[in-house]
């Protein structure tokens, strides 16, 4: 048997490696489900809702259940934030697949095999470092604002400096290009 399917080092016994979620015995193939999978892998938890909400894929509905429940087993079960969750791992397994048969010409037999996978989502909690740098980024976008009256107010006033400042040196070059006239 293989170990766990995490990206980092934590493959010691007896260590947690975050709080997982799976989906067992889904109605497609593994490979499709990959494809979405990829898409949130070491995002945050936040950003990889987004993703799946907004992808045009039958298996990001399911995978997105899945996320959802691995963030409500690390805020029930591991007592985290859900701010500071991110999806750390995130695999699918083929599951058994079911054989069937369909009719073809001259009495022979066309095979169908109907796939199956399991989905597992793993979110843990964001290192201090990521929780710092994703903070700075927070504090320079500055607070938005959802009023957009607001918005064009603080826009326009700061133009106003930029506007005024042409304006007060432009009298000072007229009169320089005069007297150079006259010389």
């Amino acid at each position: 048997m293989t170990g766990p399917k995490l990206n980092e080092a934590n493959r010691v016994a007896g260590t947690k490696s975050g709080s997982k979620a799976s989906a067992k015995y889904v109605r497609s193939s593994a490979s499709k489900a990959r494809v979405v999978l990829n898409l949130v892998r070491n995002q945050d938890v936040r950003t990889a809702d987004e993703i799946l909400q907004f992808t045009d894929r039958e298996m990001a509905r399911v995978v997105r259940k899945v996320l959802a429940s691995a963030v409500a087993n690390a805020t029930t079960n591991d007592l985290l934030d859900a701010d500071e969750l991110f999806v750390k791992a995130c695999f699918a397994d083929e599951g058994p697949t079911l054989k069937r048969f369909r009719p073809r010409a001259k009495g022979r037999a066309g095979k169908i095999n109907k796939r199956t996978c399991h989905i597992t989502v793993i979110v843990d909690r964001m290192s201090d470092d990521q929780l710092a740098v994703r903070e700075a980024k927070t504090m320079t976008k500055g607070a938005p604002t959802s009023n957009r009256r607001a918005r064009v107010a603080a826009s326009r006033k700061a133009a106003e400096p930029a506007q005024e400042a042409p304006a007060a040196e432009a009298p000072a070059e007229d009169t320089t290009s005069t007297e150079e006239a006259g010389n």
